[in-house]
């Protein structure tokens, strides 16, 4: 039963991380290229997945498997865990595997959650370096088969959901997703950019769209998943959003735009690349499409790494000062 694999990760890691940093109040997931948001931790202390019971390992460039534990904030010091690395859906686990370290986070008392990623933009007006704040996603897969909460109803109790009502009702069976983005925390990211200093154009709001892959968008999926109002696309992040959202962990997504979707006005012809070569005339030019790789991907998180561990830093020490968490 999978309750039962969660708090036995849960008691692994309160045996092995030390007393002080064992009950972190804000969870963090670092997406391709941005493992350095956990670079700032004091106290840090580390743990392999592979010495955490359900835990699976992340084998995609741009992700360790380690979870990170430690103090993150300069004037106020707020005890954080940081997933160094995540599970995706296309290197072959199951919706469930990839939130297990979500359900055992929240579990061992995170309140509320920022949830990085890497992302493609379909949207002309956010272009590469642009830093997305979620406030709405498409779940194209959970849409169809592949929900993290798909099964029998597991009853938990996390200590955020005990926090919401003196008597803590079980998680729904169906779980509304219309709140799933907490306006709160992305006041919060919008009022810390202000404070770090980033400009207006760094930070937009938008709706993430989350397919499986592990195959990049083709021009056709691109088109559509823009007209079904997507601003960004990535691979991860929807499953530990409804899986955080379940446990009544509040969540925000910074999704980092690394790349452009390659949405091209027309196809090069090469119907009339033959019709002018049998009338004999100048053929059409052709342009050879553009691609995406990974490597564009991963420097691109590099680039703008810095910006992400400030900004989060400001957003953990703010959501800590309002909500009296430490």
């Amino acid at each position: 039963m999978e309750l039962k694999s969660v708090q036995n990760a849960v008691n692994t890691l309160r045996n092995k991380v030390p007393a002080e940093l064992s009950k972190p109040v804000i969870g963090i997931v670092c997406g391709s290229g941005l493992g350095t948001l956990a670079d700032d931790l004091d106290a840090r202390y580390e743990i392999d997945y592979a010495d955490i019971p359900g835990f699976a390992e992340s084998g995609v460039s741009g992700h360790k498997s380690k979870l990170a534990f430690g103090f993150l904030g300069k004037d106020v010091k707020v005890p954080v865990v940081c997933m160094l690395g995540r599970f995706h859906m296309y290197e072959g686990w199951t919706a469930s595997q990839t939130v297990f370290p979500i359900r055992t986070m929240a579990q061992l008392g995170i309140e509320s959650i920022i949830i990085t990623n890497a992302a493609g933009s379909l949207n002309p007006q956010i272009p590469s370096g642009t830093i997305v704040t979620v406030h709405d996603h498409i779940a194209f897969p959970g849409l169809t088969s592949d929900n993290p909460l798909k099964g029998p109803l597991v009853p938990i109790q996390t200590p955020a959901l005990a926090k919401s009502t003196p008597n803590p009702p079980q998680p729904p069976r169906f779980l509304p997703q219309s709140d799933a983005h907490c306006f709160d925390m992305r006041l919060l990211a919008h009022r810390a950019a202000h404070t770090i200093g980033l400009s207006k154009e760094s930070l937009v709001e938008g709706t993430y769209c989350w397919v499986t892959g592990p195959t990049y968008e083709t021009p056709a999926e691109g088109r559509l998943l823009r007209q079904a109002g997507a601003d960004v696309v990535g691979m991860s992040t929807i499953p530990e959003v409804i899986a955080a959202h379940h446990a009544g962990v509040k969540v925000l997504v910074l999704s980092l735009v690394t790349n452009l979707v390659v949405i091209p006005e027309s196809y090069p012809s090469a119907k009339a690349i033959i019709e002018a070569e049998v009338n004999g005339t100048p053929p059409p030019v052709y342009k050879k499409s553009e691609v995406v790789s990974h490597m564009e991907v991963l420097e691109e998180g590099q680039k703008k790494a810095q910006d992400m561990r400030r900004l989060v830093s400001e957003i953990i020490e703010s959501r800590a000062r309002s909500q009296g968490l430490v």
